[in-house]
């Protein structure tokens, strides 16, 4: 689907660099993929859980809802196959609270104790921003993991491969 609309572009690009980056994890194995480093979360798993688990939190809070407990904090250790299967549901459920009402709308969250008022585009902006950082640290992560080819991510690449012409 062609669109100029750069919230679109955003939601697209943001789900298929995700989804790059989760397959790319797929392939390694299990000590590599819980490997330590001392960045982001620390291991590809941990950013990996962190981001969706980041993302759930955030459309809960469009959503007006109470958050749920944190992924990225009850301790439990997911394939990549598991984090690909809550990407897509907590993807899905954020694109379409996004759209479910005007972006110059405010929402509020609380966090210890400190209420902060934002609009929906804000977070729209902070949880595809977020996104980017976990993205490039994991791909520091694949990089002294050795792994090539490295998964595509940048909105050039994602571009390429959605507006390709047929030869």
């Amino acid at each position: 689907m062609a669109t100029s609309d750069p919230l679109e572009i955003l939601i697209a690009h943001d789900r298929w660099a995700t989804q790059q980056m989760i397959d790319a994890c797929a392939k390694l194995s299990e000590p590599q993929f819980h490997q330590p480093f001392e960045i982001g979360p620390g291991s590809l798993h941990n950013t990996l859980v962190h981001m969706v688990s980041a993302m759930r939190l955030w459309t809960q809070i469009l959503a007006g809802q109470e958050p749920t407990p944190r992924l990225d904090q009850d301790g439990k250790q997911r394939t990549a196959a598991t984090i690909k299967e809550i990407f897509g549901e907590v993807d899905c459920a954020f694109t379409a609270e996004l759209r479910r009402r005007p972006l110059d709308e405010m929402v509020s969250r609380t966090r210890d104790g400190r209420t902060t008022v934002l609009p929906r585009a804000a977070v729209f902006a902070h949880v595809v921003t977020h996104g980017m950082h976990h993205r490039a640290q994991m791909l520091n992560m694949l990089r002294r993991l050795e792994v090539k080819p490295l998964p595509p991510g940048s909105v050039f690449e994602w571009s390429r491969v959605t507006y390709a012409q047929p030869s």
